[in-house]
């Protein structure tokens, strides 16, 4: 089984679930409070939705890898031949979520309000949000199994992390995100921030089905 069709096994199974709407329905909401009046001139604003884009996504990659229970999940493995298609699929899914979430947030406020943006200004908030998304991603997934085994220190520890590292304007990808739109959102400020975030996703998705192979 390729990455692909476990891809859409896990996004048919979450959906079934239902327990992936939770994270997209607290964006929406984040959003319809954010640019429901008057939020000021663009980008600024969305400085506020990249923060809050940054835990949803990784809630939602924890829900992601955590929507199987342990042997539901021997059972995907062992269909698609090991672990790594399945922690590649997983990435997949939750990488087309962070585009979602990414695209909604750039385009709610551009809908919603008056302002308006230069394109280049608008290419550097959508890398600004997925440079969020992706680091949202990579904690959800060192957060959840097989790395913690109990949802409840998975939330508790990706929580942790989000609010440790959001709030660094210095550090990259999600605090330097922040500061880039703030000084203006220029595509050429992010282009570091959003290939960290990347590389961020990818070494969470390889270490989860590394773990998973050992265990």
């Amino acid at each position: 089984m390729t990455a692909v069709a476990v891809a859409r096994y896990l996004l048919s199974d979450a959906w079934r679930s239902q327990r992936v709407i939770i994270p997209v329905v607290l964006q929406i909401a984040v959003l319809a409070v954010l640019f429901g009046g008057d939020p000021g001139p663009l980008p600024t604003p969305w400085a506020a939705s990249i923060l809050a884009l940054y835990p949803v996504s990784a809630w939602l990659a924890l829900t992601l890898a955590n929507t199987e229970d342990p042997v539901q999940r021997s059972v995907t493995v062992a269909a698609a031949g090991g672990p790594g298609p399945v922690a590649a699929g997983t990435l997949l899914v939750a990488v087309a979520g962070d585009l979602l979430l990414t695209l909604l947030s750039v385009a709610w406020p551009l809908v919603a309000t008056h302002y308006t943006v230069p394109p280049g200004v608008l290419v550097g908030a959508l890398l600004a949000h997925l440079a969020a998304g992706l680091t949202g991603t990579a904690v959800g997934f060192l957060c959840a199994r097989p790395l913690v085994q109990r949802i409840g220190w998975s939330l508790l520890i990706a929580l942790v992390v989000v609010i440790a590292t959001a709030v660094q304007p210095w550090l990259p990808p999600v605090g330097s995100s922040v500061s880039a739109i703030e000084a203006g959102g220029h595509p050429g400020s992010l282009l570091v921030p959003v290939l960290v975030a990347l590389v961020l996703a990818v070494v969470a998705t390889a270490v989860s089905s590394t773990v998973a192979r050992r265990g």
